[in-house]
């Protein structure tokens, strides 16, 4: 399946200013990711540092900040890394099921759901 991507704009009550970009759809990612220094440009100040496991096996760790992010008419509140330089940003599956957002494999799009599963 092809790479699905759809504008997310970021804010933060702390922040000067919004960031939105294009993000790539990666439901094997639970949080969401943008590039540390367009983020901290803005003024998100990170919350914390935590250790990510990449693909390849390698150990990381990067500073995550708190952001209301929008996409798709909804909003939802979550963990955003703050990546490295020049990451294409990622929407993460976290944020994706919190609006009840999936997506079609038949259609290669993203779809809202009827309602939001509780069970």
């Amino acid at each position: 399946m092809g790479a699905i991507h759809v504008t997310v704009n970021l804010s933060w009550s702390q922040a000067t200013s919004e960031y939105e970009n294009l993000f790539r759809v990666d439901t094997e990612n639970m949080n969401s990711m943008a590039p540390a220094k367009d983020l901290k440009s803005l003024g998100f100040k990170p919350a914390g540092k935590m250790d990510y496991e990449l693909a390849n096996g390698q150990k990381v760790t990067y500073e995550y900040c708190g952001a209301v992010l929008q996409f798709m008419g909804d909003k939802t509140f979550g963990r955003v890394i703050m990546g490295p330089d020049g990451i294409e940003p990622i929407l993460g599956v976290t944020a994706l099921e919190s609006t009840g957002i999936t997506i079609d494999p038949a259609n290669k799009q993203l779809k809202r759901l009827p309602a939001i599963p509780l069970k």
